[in-house]
């Protein structure tokens, strides 16, 4: 009977694991898609288009830079944790693979996490988007007080 508790514990745990890493997928994804879109819409460029190499490659860029900065979220951890990180950080797969791993050790690992990574998220955003000043021009100046 303990086996089948333990066998049971565990295919809970990979469910878990597995939609965890799910959602921080998705997160991620939205907002570095949606990211594009915006600043594209301030730069009056088109939206991105999902057939265009270009277009992947800046995406999975900046979904790369948004998992590397929220690797800041790891700043205070304790020892144990800061092990954890370390052991996702050298797993396998590419960078990409292994920036995930260790956002998906800090969401187990801290009961803020979500509040963090929103914070995170809206910085990047604010930071991405900016607040259309590239696109201000002439115009902007004159009328916009620019």
């Amino acid at each position: 009977m303990s086996d089948l508790i333990s066998g049971a514990r565990a295919d809970l745990v990979t469910r878990i694991d597995a939609e965890l890493r799910e959602r921080l997928e998705e997160a991620v994804e939205f907002l570095c898609l949606d990211v594009m879109v915006q600043r594209r819409g301030a730069l009056g460029l088109p939206p991105p288009e999902a057939d265009s190499a270009g277009d992947r490659a800046e995406f999975t860029a900046q979904v790369r830079v948004f998992l590397e900065r929220l690797g800041d979220l790891a700043a205070g951890l304790g020892p144990e944790q800061r092990r954890k990180v370390e052991a996702a950080q050298r797993g396998a797969g590419d960078e990409t693979a292994r920036l995930l791993a260790v956002q998906l050790v800090l969401a187990r690992e801290l009961p803020d996490y979500w509040q963090r990574f929103d914070a995170a998220r809206v910085a990047y955003a604010a930071e991405r988007i900016g607040s259309g000043g590239e696109r201000r021009g002439l115009f902007g100046r004159l009328f916009g007080g620019g």
